[in-house]
């Protein structure tokens, strides 16, 4: 699709294109995600790395083959998140486990981890065509109440995934999040030398 293509940026420097390709959009067709294809997103988070191999992450995930679940899990989402995540094939609910299994301590990297896996999740996506949006807006105590997640397991992200759809189906405010050039700050705006501000001599 021509939006597609707008939306991937021209990278400063030469990256793989599975990270160039990579963006969140908001307008997603009802193309149905295989089984086989869903399986591997989560094969890859499952490989993620984690401090002390912990593996925090968890997801509860729900298709649209499944009316009752995937409504469910779109009633987790904040009201401006479920206007254009509805139309996804797949939602989920991204949760950490905020202790190590082995002492009970405070796993102070359990949302870096979650995040690792979910990026792993999106490489693999991008690898087969899908697209992925995650998404911070979502009712934690609603997806607690109703999955029964445990008190030390945190609800943290909403991930819609599919194929893309037509920017058209969106609300007016939203197209122009699907059809408007991606762009990033530079690399010496945050990576860093002698002090904070002041850009590395690497990005010279």
């Amino acid at each position: 699709m021509y939006h597609d293509e707008i939306r991937r940026p021209t990278p400063d420097r030469p990256v793989h294109e599975l990270v160039s390709r990579r963006w969140s959009p908001y307008a997603f067709s009802d193309r149905p995600v295989s089984h086989g294809d869903l399986l591997a997103l989560f094969e890859a988070a499952r490989w993620a790395a984690s401090s002390y191999n912990e593996q925090p992450w968890s997801y509860l995930v729900a298709t649209k083959a499944d009316p009752e679940a995937f409504a469910k899990v779109l009633s987790c989402l904040v009201e401006g998140n479920q206007v254009w995540a509805a139309a996804a094939p797949v939602l989920a609910i991204g949760c950490t486990k905020r202790t190590f299994k082995l002492n009970g301590k405070p796993n102070a990297a359990a949302e870096h981890d979650l995040g690792a896996s979910s990026a792993s999740l999106t490489v693999e996506a991008t690898a087969r065509g899908l697209y992925v949006h995650q998404m911070i807006g979502i009712l934690p105590d609603k997806v607690r109440e109703a999955f029964q997640v445990p008190e030390d397991v945190k609800p943290l992200t909403g991930i819609a995934i599919g194929y893309l759809g037509d920017p058209a189906t969106l609300p007016e405010n939203l197209r122009p999040r699907d059809t408007e050039p991606k762009s990033r700050k530079p690399l010496a705006e945050f990576v860093f030398g002698d002090a904070w501000g002041t850009a590395s001599p690497l990005m010279g």
